[in-house]
């Protein structure tokens, strides 16, 4: 992720962005005889999608060589890219199920392999992490050091990478939907269509399909792999790190038993939800029942992306929420509290193979709330063999993501 809330939080947020290796993502023409459309392309259903550039194989592997190593804090080997990838921004119309169906346009990315076509792909959809900036997300590759990651690692061997952009950042111009789950769920779903669609045009078909997301966007896979299995689509394999896989339990955790080394960015995490969940579900003074006056205004403008002075919010939450929220009863029976308690991906009969990645000493995911779909899936009867949770040790939140991607990689390929 990219930047959030920098001072404020006083460390990047859940998958913040790095400075990227080459940086000019909208380079030369790829070394291949492909032939790339100029300038966007309209497809049916009102889905367009434009060629933003090619990265080499050599750039790929900067990325996983000298990016990741900086962005993570620790040093993990991937396998190297084989091809470089052409990357195309995909906008494509969805509809917001929080307000009645409300048409929206939207944006992702498609990332293929610069091998000759036609050719038959796997796909890796891929739901980003938090992030500030509305476009450091993967439609905006260049902005996205996770994305980046992606790219080297799958589409630089052969997958398509897809990832949406989700409802408020990319081109979107509604305001953001902080793990607002339906919305997730349209937006990734309807995004899937509008990739094959781009995939087709250039020649492309996809083959067998996995999932993958990090942080919030472990949220999201989970919540995508949910609506996929409910429409009958195959999945042959879902991977998360660092998940919230229960935003009720994990932040009834941050505020009634906190650990010495929680984030000191949790903050954006109230301010994101607390603010998406009054837009996007109509409670209207949701997020001013939430923070102490002095902070509300301060809060609106970082979730609107306007804030300049980010010293203005604090990072202690007992300053930042009212008090009576550390009430486990009164924030159970609060409004907020009883939206951020339907927010969870895990609790149904999960069918597809689904591998959740944790960190021991991740300062944002417990390892509870890391191992929940796990937790919950033995509990049912002789136990549910289809869901794993698998330690990548004593890591950080970014450390875990960059341990668990090859892994996810090795995993798939197995499938």
């Amino acid at each position: 992720m990219s930047r959030f809330l920098t001072t404020l939080l006083a460390a990047a947020c859940m998958a913040c962005a790095a400075p990227l290796v080459h940086a000019q993502a909208q380079a030369t023409m790829p070394a291949t005889k492909q032939a790339q459309p100029q300038g966007p392309k309209t497809l049916a259903g009102a889905t367009s999608y434009e060629w933003i550039g090619h990265w080499d194989a050599a750039k790929l592997n900067a990325i996983q060589t000298q990016t990741m190593p900086q962005f993570a804090g620790i040093t993990v080997a991937y396998t190297p890219a084989r091809t470089g990838v052409n990357l195309y921004r995909v906008t494509y119309r969805s509809v917001v199920p929080e307000k009645g169906n409300l048409p929206i346009e939207a944006s992702g990315l498609v990332a293929l392999p610069d091998t000759p076509q036609p050719t038959t792909l796997p796909v890796v959809s891929y739901q980003h992490g938090t992030v500030y900036g509305r476009k450091e997300v993967p439609g905006f590759p260049e902005n996205s050091t996770e994305t980046q990651l992606m790219i080297a690692q799958f589409a630089g061997q052969g997958y398509a990478l897809v990832g949406a952009d989700y409802f408020g950042m990319g081109i979107s111009t509604e305001p953001e939907g902080y793990l607002v789950k339906a919305s997730h769920q349209q937006a990734c779903f309807d995004f899937l269509t509008a990739a094959q669609s781009v995939m087709a045009d250039l020649g492309r078909k996809q083959g067998k399909l996995y999932l993958a997301g990090w942080s919030q966007g472990g949220f999201v896979t989970m919540a995508l792999l949910e609506k996929l299995e409910q429409s009958g689509i195959t999945v042959n394999g879902a991977a998360t790190a660092s998940a919230p896989l229960d935003l009720g339990i994990a932040m009834q955790g941050f505020l009634s038993f906190p650990r010495p080394y929680d984030a000191v960015w949790l903050n954006s995490i109230f301010i994101l939800s607390a603010f998406s969940y009054e837009n996007y579900y109509g409670v209207p003074g949701l997020a001013r029942s939430l923070f102490n006056e002095p902070y509300y205004e301060a809060a609106k403008k970082a979730y609107d992306r306007t804030l300049t002075d980010p010293s203005q919010i604090p990072t202690d939450l007992h300053k930042l929420i009212k008090a009576e929220y550390f009430d486990p009863q009164f924030f159970a029976q609060s409004a907020f509290g009883k939206l951020i308690a339907g927010t969870q991906s895990y609790r149904w009969v999960i069918k597809s193979p689904v591998r959740n990645y944790y960190g021991e000493t991740d300062e944002a995911i417990t390892v509870g709330v890391g191992r929940m779909a796990q937790t919950y899936a033995q509990a049912l009867g002789a136990g549910n063999p289809a869901v794993e949770a698998v330690s990548t040790g004593k890591t950080t939140h970014r450390g875990t993501f960059a341990t668990a991607v090859p892994q996810w990689k090795n995993w798939f390929e197995s499938r």
